[in-house]
């Protein structure tokens, strides 16, 4: 069982409510569905009654488990906030030639007089 996955179903327990659940952790809610689902997969029982959002038996006897393991488990790496905007990309169409100052330009000819 992955820290992660039990960190989430410790949050849907306390709050019993999967898309409070979802803003606590700021996770997508998809997400959060997911991760329950591989854990009532690897478990091989249902966690939670669907509505009303309530533990079955499984799921609380799984709950002090899982927080037993969470407070051994390191604490989350907190992420660095990434930075917006970056590098301008090049387009991908028929460039020009460089313009080299003293030279004509090379798609254009020579103006006669």
């Amino acid at each position: 069982m992955k820290i992660a996955d039990l960190r989430r179903f410790v949050a849907v327990a306390e709050e019993l409510h999967f898309p409070r659940a979802a803003e606590r952790l700021g996770i997508p809610l998809a997400s959060l569905y997911t991760s329950i689902d591989k854990l009532e997969a690897e478990i091989g029982h249902p966690l939670f009654t669907k509505s009303p959002t309530k533990l079955t038996a499984v799921g609380a006897a799984l709950l002090p488990e899982a927080e037993a393991q969470i407070a051994a488990a390191p604490p989350p790496v907190e992420k660095s906030a990434v930075k917006t905007g970056g590098k301008a990309k090049a387009s991908k169409g028929k460039g020009r030639a460089p313009i080299v100052k003293g030279q004509p330009k090379p798609y254009k000819k020579r103006q006669g007089r």
